[in-house]
């Protein structure tokens, strides 16, 4: 090889892009396209713009029109009503988005997928029921009854994953059976009455209360909270960076790193001083950021998390690079149905009881309708699992407000119904404009 034909490596690292051609017209010109971390490291600010106007052109939109609508829903109603952003409401807001939230995490991967799991709102309910029955009516110790519940979850969506991969019944009518049986299985459980009343006290329900916050500390915790947040982006980022100029591969600037940083540490504190004025961060709120952490982990970080966007983004392709679809499958309904029960376990400790109502109502479409409002796509790889907890901001938002105004509950099912076929219809303009500009 002559010495002009070698490329230093900090020129191929500058011209590291590929270039890829519309596929609805093959004979257009091929579009660059260049890593964003380069045009960041090379332009600064104005690499940001560039590639954020490249972003909106092509489609990818991200989590804008979630941040954008959460602006609109929260000025409206602050404007209706004074007490909206209070430290009081948001607090609430907060507590009672995460049952339905947790339900939202595990319909994420189904949802990457591309398929749909009817069955999670009555999983929820029958999972509250039967830690009630082993902790009421058998006395068996809490904490060994949550596993238990956890489990039953659990294999519960892998014999709905069994039936779809296996025998190749459509997820769709294997889980509305699901939502059926279930519903029935609970309401049998539950026998006459209707209700089985749990004790406060008990371990899970007590954590899950709403007057139970993190470190029983309101100040320290909600601030010990937001500091390991900004501690844990900041090395994580840095190692990111380490990794990656080691691999010689284009890396985020040290300066984008600490404007991330920063950006997370102001929004997290101004967050905890918000909890704080009312009565700080509640243990539930915990458990499902510290659940989004690591689920985002598994999915970004993990060969599983790749093999599940693999299989949502073309199964004979993934077939073909040795991917196991059964079990990714299987694996991935396993996993809903796993967070169908912490949700309904998170139900129990909202009215330290298991009833009829428990994961009834509309608790499925609000699941469903937070993971897609959230910016998961409901046509399969593209999204991630902290859509659940942006869908359920919206959700919630308007649950809270429209009953702060004292509006009907109708009003509150046409609002979030409306919101949510904007969220599709979104979806599926920016999909369109992603095949245009040959980026889908």
């Amino acid at each position: 090889m002559s010495e002009t034909s070698k490329v230093s490596k900090a020129d191929a690292e500058v011209e590291q892009q590929t270039t890829v051609a519309p596929k609805d017209d093959p004979t257009a010109a091929p579009v660059a396209v260049v890593d964003p971390r380069l045009l960041v490291r090379e332009e600064g600010l104005k690499g940001y713009l560039t590639e954020f106007k490249r972003k909106v052109k092509g489609g990818e939109l991200g989590s804008l029109p979630v941040f954008i609508g959460l602006i609109i829903i929260w000025t409206i109603f602050q404007v209706k009503n004074d007490r909206f952003l209070s430290a009081d409401n948001l607090s609430n807001i907060s507590y009672f988005l995460s049952a339905t939230g947790m339900l939202a995490i595990g319909l994420v991967f189904v949802l990457l997928l591309g398929e749909i799991d009817l069955s999670v709102g009555s999983v929820s309910g029958l999972a509250s029921t039967v830690f009630a029955v082993f902790v009421v009516n058998h006395g068996m110790n809490a904490w060994l009854s949550l596993i238990l519940t956890i489990v039953t979850g659990v294999l519960i969506g892998a014999l709905h994953g069994w039936f779809f991969a296996r025998i190749g019944v459509p997820a769709f009518v294997v889980t509305l059976a699901g939502f059926l049986g279930w519903n029935g299985l609970m309401l049998w459980l539950l026998g006459s009455s209707g209700t089985i009343n749990i004790p406060a006290e008990s371990g899970p329900v007590h954590l899950l209360g709403q007057s139970s916050f993190f470190m029983d500390q309101a100040i320290i915790g909600a601030y010990v909270l937001a500091g390991l947040a900004v501690l844990s982006m900041l090395v994580g980022s840095f190692m990111d960076q380490s990794r990656r100029k080691a691999a010689g591969v284009p890396f985020r600037p040290t300066s984008e790193i600490l404007l991330r940083v920063g950006a997370l540490a102001v929004a997290s504190f101004a967050a905890a001083a918000v909890l704080n004025n009312a009565s700080g961060v509640s243990n539930a709120l915990v458990i499902f950021l510290a659940s989004l952490v690591i689920v985002d982990f598994v999915l970004r970080r993990t060969t599983y998390g790749r093999k599940i966007f693999a299989v949502g983004g073309g199964i004979e392709a993934a077939r073909r690079a040795g991917i196991s679809v059964p079990m990714v499958r299987i694996s991935v309904f396993a996993i809903s149905g796993g967070f169908a029960a912490v949700g309904g376990m998170f139900f129990a400790g909202q009215t330290a009881s298991a009833t009829l109502n428990a994961g009834g109502g509309n608790t499925l479409m609000l699941a469903i309708a937070a993971a897609v409002i959230g910016g998961t796509s409901l046509f399969g790889g593209r999204g991630n699992v902290w859509s659940a907890l942006l869908g359920m901001l919206v959700i919630q938002s308007i649950q809270t407000g429209l009953d702060l105004l004292n509006m009907n509950t109708s009003i509150q099912y046409m609002i979030t119904g409306a919101v949510l076929l904007g969220a599709v219809v979104i979806d599926s303009v920016s999909r369109k404009s992603q095949k245009a500009a040959g980026r889908a």
